[in-house]
């Protein structure tokens, strides 16, 4: 499911930024952008935003500024300095070179002098990192509670409408066995010059009522239908359960069109996979 959260923390000579996006994807797939010298904090941040969501593409990004992130120092090697200043000192004497030896001879040998940065340790700063982390993260989640309301609508019209043609279905059946009786016993009488064999008659409805009974999976797929609705209601994440509901109402739609004799009832089958296709598309936003 998309969402977008954001937080913003001043903390003494730091400004703390995090925002935290999310889109659709099979599995938890979390990423994270941050200052390396916090990256210590991954494992601790991933964990506060697992206790959010357990499905997606999480992109967090974590932005710190201020000064004081870095204490610097100059490094100095003074035994090298020793070195360096009497092999200048041997040189000029061996060769008679006159004039005095400068300080800037010394400063622009980088090994000789350096700045080194170490990265601060600031438990306080660390905890506010994780703070803003945590806000942005809730934020994030409202907005995915607003967005799965409005969804929620959308697949209760849904389920609606296949009940809708599930009950025309139901409402079908005898009718479609009523006109092949008909049509079965017309056949017959036109053939047979108006003698008819009622067993054998009653043979044909039967096999053609056997080949064409679809109760069993009108059945299963009205359990479907229910527990798709129930599922709405149970705590945690449900969209692997409702994946696996989506295939199987699609299975027994699709046996329900390869036993039908009737056109009105392969028109409700259409119908139905049309709506089941598009409550598959919205599923797959559901955590």
């Amino acid at each position: 499911m998309t969402g977008f959260g954001q937080s913003k923390i001043e903390y003494e000579n730091f400004y703390i930024s995090v925002e935290i996006r999310s889109v659709n994807h099979r599995y938890l797939d979390f990423h994270i952008r941050m200052p390396h010298q916090f990256m210590q904090l991954e494992d601790k941040i991933k964990k506060i935003c697992q206790q959010y969501v357990s499905r997606g593409r999480v992109d967090c990004y974590v932005n710190i500024e201020g000064s004081g992130l870095v204490k610097r120092k100059l490094a100095i090697d003074w035994n090298l300095i020793d070195e360096y200043y009497q092999y200048i000192t041997n040189l000029k004497d061996r060769f008679q070179i006159n004039g005095n030896i400068q300080l800037s001879d010394l400063l622009q040998r980088n090994e000789l002098i350096e700045i080194v940065e170490k990265e601060l340790d600031n438990e306080e700063l660390d905890q506010a990192i994780l703070q803003a982390v945590e806000e942005a993260v809730q934020n994030l989640t409202n907005m995915r509670i607003i967005e799965g309301q409005v969804l929620k609508q959308q697949l209760d019209q849904n389920i609606d409408q296949m009940k809708d043609q599930l009950k025309k279905i139901n409402d079908l059946i005898p009718v479609v066995q009523k006109e092949y009786e008909e049509r079965l016993t017309k056949r017959i009488s036109e053939y047979t010059e108006g003698l008819i064999d009622d067993s054998r008659v009653l043979t044909e409805i039967a096999i053609f009522s056997e080949r064409s009974d679809i109760t069993e999976e009108l059945t299963r797929l009205q359990s479907h239908v229910q527990q798709f609705q129930s599922t709405f209601e149970l705590k945690g994440p449900v969209g692997r359960k409702f994946d696996f509901l989506v295939q199987e109402m699609n299975r027994e739609v699709n046996t329900i069109g390869s036993k039908s004799n009737s056109i009105e009832i392969s028109q409700s089958v259409v119908e139905l996979k049309t709506i089941i296709e598009k409550i598959r598309e919205q599923v797959q936003n559901i955590e």
